[in-house]
């Protein structure tokens, strides 16, 4: 089923409301279009396209509520699916947090989050891209394992209660991993876009092959507390962490790292380095997201940590309104304001240190501290007298984002990366940070 426009989209879900008969009732519909492309050991293993398409439909009788999900749109389907929807809700037990339906929304403009170029590209335009990540591989006799897709998708939403909202996205994501022949070299490097023609596989290939042939004689230097410079796509596993926990009703139920003895929170607290500002944006151009959160709540940029401290926290509507705060919806982006040095910079300004790639296998050791464990991978360096002296061997670590954020010596420019944990896209900085701990080496590359 192709993307819908805002107008067909608005046909179906007034079609579907028409066959409920529930006290309330909220019809969403997503779908997207898109292709992807796998390569292994230097050459293509797959390549295909992926179209999806779901309509979910949630009726409620007072605090009961059912939900039914469907994929075909001819009429005798939409009055089942809803007919369905009704049927769970009349089964299910009464939800006592459950809150009656918003009524229409302002949004903000269409945020700048889908781009045309993206849409139209096919497999020529993914095959053109992944033979130049080869050539790359080739040149250097390295092994090249990579996954290249780019999708074009849309939501939207109607209730019963006359809201209605809409939106388009386009994604792509690159990720290339690059192996010496004998296996004990590794490089990495992974990129997000909205735009594919932001995307040069080729570059990013390179960075990657010279961290897998840098990487090949490892020494091993004992475990401590360095200073790092952490690449932004190692801060992003570390940092998604703590805005997954900026949560309100988990900090005044106690569970998180925001919490205080006596039910308070940390809110309004000075948390971390003065110089840290992390906020979010749907309209930023570099990481633009939706204008509204999947509850129908429009999406505002807010700030969640101003000059250090926690300025907001996202929760729920019920819990905002037993608690009088303010609703403030999940983020669909962070963002985190950085300097104005490269990394390349940041290095030479580091008299003794370690440059950290990727972090990855991210576990939580203790969640009232946010103290994390996990290893490097895929090129970890020692650094002395601004230059990149020798690779080291791996590490695992152990540290919690708000001591590394409160031990920050200095940021880089912020730029669109990934997690290679959540794939999530983040637009982050590099970081400088002393006295990170590595407790222990890994032999893995």
């Amino acid at each position: 089923m192709p993307i819908l426009t805002k107008e067909q989209a608005k046909v179906i879900l007034t079609k579907v409301l028409g066959y409920s008969k529930a006290d309330e009732c909220t019809v969403y519909i997503s779908g997207s279009d898109g292709g992807n492309i796998r390569y292994a050991r230097n050459s293509v293993n797959t390549s295909g396209a992926v179209s999806t398409t779901t309509l979910q439909v949630t009726s409620a009788f007072g605090k009961k509520s059912g939900v039914a999900t469907i994929n075909e749109y001819d009429d005798a389907s939409l009055e089942k699916v809803v007919k369905r929807s009704e049927e769970l809700a009349k089964l299910a037990p009464e939800n006592p947090e459950y809150m009656t339906l918003l009524g229409p929304q302002t949004y903000g403009p269409q945020s700048p989050a889908f781009s045309e170029i993206t849409a139209a590209v096919g497999p020529k335009e993914r095959a053109d891209a992944v033979a130049q990540s080869l050539a790359v591989s080739k040149e250097n006799k390295l092994n090249a394992a990579g996954f290249l897709e780019n999708s074009a998708s849309y939501s939207a939403l109607m209730n019963s209660k006359g809201l209605f909202a809409y939106d388009t996205s386009t994604d792509v994501a690159f990720n290339i991993t690059m192996r010496t022949s004998d296996g004990k070299g590794s490089g990495y490097a992974t990129r997000g876009y909205n735009d594919f023609s932001k995307l040069n596989a080729k570059h990013d290939t390179e960075i990657a092959a010279k961290k897998a042939l840098s990487s090949v004689t490892a020494k091993a230097i004992e475990p401590g507390k360095y200073t790092v410079i952490l690449e932004p796509t190692a801060v992003a596993v570390m940092l998604e962490n703590m805005f997954f926990d900026l949560d309100a009703r988990q900090a005044d139920e106690g569970r998180s790292f925001m919490s205080k003895p006596g039910g308070k929170t940390r809110l309004g607290e000075q948390l971390v380095d003065e110089r840290v500002n992390i906020y979010s944006d749907p309209w930023s151009p570099e990481l633009p997201g939706s204008a509204w959160a999947g509850d129908g709540r429009p999406q505002e940029k807010i700030d969640w940590i101003e000059n250090g401290k926690v300025k907001n926290m996202y929760t729920s509507r019920y819990w905002a309104a037993k608690t009088g705060i303010k609703p403030i919806p999940n983020p669909g982006s962070i963002i985190m304001k950085g300097g104005t040095k490269t990394l390349e910079e940041l290095i030479k300004g580091t008299e003794k240190g370690i440059l950290v790639t990727r972090l990855w296998y991210i576990r939580s050791v203790d969640p009232q501290t946010l103290l994390l464990t996990g290893l490097t991978r895929d090129g970890t360096f020692y650094i002395e007298n601004g230059e990149i002296k020798f690779p080291v061997k791996n590490f695992r670590f152990n540290e919690s984002p708000v001591i590394m954020l409160n031990n920050l010596d200095e940021m880089g420019k912020a730029e669109r990366t990934v997690s290679a944990e959540s794939n999530q896209n983040y637009l982050l900085p590099p970081l400088k940070i002393r006295d990170f701990t590595f407790t222990s080496l890994s032999d893995a590359v």
